[in-house]
Formats: C-alpha cells, sequence, structure tokens
C-alpha cells in the first residue's frame, strides 16, 4: 500500500467510526479564549493570568515574528497554567496564498512559517490558515487551485514540526458549503492540513450543526462566537444572545464525537466580562 493509499483508507475510515446518537452530559471539551480578547493595558503576564482566572483552560495566540515577544508569551503561559493550544496566522489577509503576485505570496508564506515555528516554539499544535480570498482580481477557481499549491509547500513543514494547519472558513468569499470545505481539506490528503471550524461564521449562508455534522472528522479545533442579524443590522453578540442554536450545536459536536479545544472570539473586555463569557461558554458545553 503506498502513501496515498494508506491516508485515503485511514481517513475514510475515521469518518466512518460510529458516531455518539446523542450528546449527553458535559462535552469533552477545552474553554480557550483569544489573546487579544484580553485586557491590552496589561502586561503580557497580567493578561494571561486574568484569562486563568477567569476560568480558560487555553488561549490561542497571533502570530508573534519577535522571538523576545514569543518568549515573554511563553513564560507567562507556563506561569499561568494556561496551555497556548493553536496560532492565529496574521499575514493571510494582507497577503492571501490566492494572489497572483508571486511577491504577495511570498510574504504570506513568510507568515506561515513564522506561525509554524511559534506553534512548536509554544508547543501548541494547530495554525490557522484563512486559506484564499476571492476578489474581483481572483476568481473563485483561481483561489482554490492557487492556494492549494502553496498549502502543499507547507506540509513538510507542518510534519516536521508536528503542527497542523487548520483551515478555516470565514467571510472571504471561498469554501460557501459544507460540502465544498470537506472536499478543499480532503483534496490534500495529509493528516496536517484539517478544518479549523468557526461557528459564528457561517450563520448567513449554513447552519453550524450541518457543517459539524458534514466536516465530521476533519474538524482539528472550533472558534465559538454568537451573531445577530435582523433587517439590515447585523452584530456579534455575547455568547447566547445571538441566533445561533446552542443547543443543536452541542448534539452535532457529541454526534461526532469532537474532544478538541474550543476557543472563544468575542469583542475584548476587562474580568468580569471574561468571568460572565466563560460562565456562557460552560453552559453551551454542558447543553443549557
Amino acid at each position: 500500500m503506498d502513501r496515498r493509499t494508506f491516508l485515503t483508507t485511514t481517513a475514510a475510515a475515521a469518518l466512518m467510526r460510529p458516531a455518539m446518537s446523542a450528546a449527553s452530559g458535559r462535552l469533552p471539551i477545552k474553554r480557550a479564549v483569544e489573546f487579544e480578547m484580553l485586557p491590552n493595558k496589561l502586561s503580557i503576564a497580567d493578561r494571561l493570568q486574568t484569562a486563568r482566572d477567569a476560568g480558560f483552560e487555553e488561549i490561542e495566540c497571533p502570530t508573534m515574528p519577535d522571538e523576545r515577544q514569543a518568549e515573554e508569551v511563553k513564560k507567562a503561559a507556563e506561569k499561568s497554567g494556561l496551555r497556548i493550544h493553536s496560532v492565529m496566522n496574521m499575514a493571510h489577509w494582507d497577503y492571501p496564498l490566492s494572489s497572483a503576485d508571486p511577491a504577495v505570496v511570498a510574504k504570506s508564506v513568510e507568515g506561515m512559517h513564522t506561525s509554524l515555528r511559534n506553534a512548536h516554539f509554544w508547543g501548541a499544535d494547530t495554525v490557522l490558515l484563512v486559506p484564499a480570498v476571492v476578489n474581483p482580481e481572483t476568481s473563485y477557481r483561481d483561489a482554490w487551485t492557487r492556494s492549494q499549491e502553496q498549502i502543499r509547500k507547507l506540509i513538510p513543514m507542518a510534519e516536521e514540526l508536528k503542527v497542523i494547519i487548520g483551515i478555516e472558513e470565514v467571510w472571504n468569499k471561498f469554501l460557501l458549503s459544507p460540502l465544498e470545505m470537506a472536499r478543499y481539506v480532503d483534496e490534500f490528503q495529509s493528516p496536517w492540513i484539517r478544518a479549523y471550524f468557526d461557528v459564528g461564521n457561517v450563520v448567513f449562508y449554513g447552519y453550524p450543526q450541518d457543517w459539524i455534522r458534514t466536516l465530521g472528522k476533519r474538524i482539528v479545533k472550533l472558534h465559538i462566537k454568537d451573531f445577530k442579524y435582523q433587517k439590515d443590522v447585523t452584530k456579534w453578540t455575547n455568547l447566547m444572545d445571538g441566533q445561533i442554536n446552542w443547543k443543536e450545536v452541542y448534539k452535532a459536536l457529541g454526534e461526532i464525537g469532537y474532544q478538541g479545544s474550543a476557543t472563544v472570539e468575542l469583542e475584548g473586555g476587562n474580568a468580569t466580562y471574561l468571568k460572565e463569557v466563560n460562565r456562557r461558554f460552560e453552559m453551551i458545553l454542558s447543553g443549557a
């Protein structure tokens, strides 16, 4: 059996494992918070300690090219007991992998290299990547083929550092259905490329529970946020104040047996606000 056949066979077998008939009890998911949600007037050490005191178990950090800053974050995480579980790549919007400009793509690849090294240094197991941006200059087809070409070049580094690249769906006019996202991920035929599913990003054109059931074992990480849209008014809200059906999300996560991390991604705030976000987060994971 060659490598491609092995990967295809094992991936298919994982997706066909029996799912839970329904969620029951508290889901085995760790609660994480975005670094950018923490009070930015505090030192890095105090920001992470604030997150820990609010009840969060893990954190997702942005790409940090400054080695001294990366070292400071690592020490702060170790001191607080807050695990850095993933890295949010920061270069993919200004410098998308799908660009026709080689200089832009080179910047994007450089950003991913830094993100992967950050993840390895911090002990994180995933880097979030928005793979492409569709715009008047970049067609959907070109976004697909160009981004996949560049991501395939990143797989050897991801494998060497033992860091998964998590593909996120977001408002970039790309990967607009769960079937497309599943196909996009599957075409890499690599265990180092999986789906980073954002519950809130699909509410305009789908239902989170449908995406979760379709993506299944492809999901490596979750982003958690809520959203409200009424007529011409759209806004992000605190968890459980929006229009996401959290009970259905809870059921879907139980059915696929998801046991990883979930990072809340909302507006930032003080310690009291973060404790309330964490309380609501725990309610969602408990099926409230």
